[in-house]
């Protein structure tokens, strides 16, 4: 089974869709122009779902572990 994704890998993805921005800016051709925009989007999705997943694993964390925990006596 593969690793977990890690946060380093949210900043990854940000960075790949920043320097596909900057490579649509510096475009002369319009189709190069577009397809560096819409590997941003993808760039930028991939980035939004790992920031998803990683929340909702923390949330069901957190209420596993809520419901596990024992009262204090």
């Amino acid at each position: 089974m593969a690793d977990p994704v890690r946060h380093r890998d949210i900043d990854t993805f940000l960075a790949r869709a920043d320097e596909a921005r900057a490579d649509a800016e510096a475009a002369t051709l319009e189709n190069v122009r577009e397809r560096c925009l819409r590997a941003e989007a993808a760039w930028r999705a991939m980035a939004g779902r790992v920031e998803r997943t990683e929340t909702m694993r923390a949330t069901s964390l957190a209420a596993r572990e809520a419901l596990t925990a024992k009262p204090n006596d």
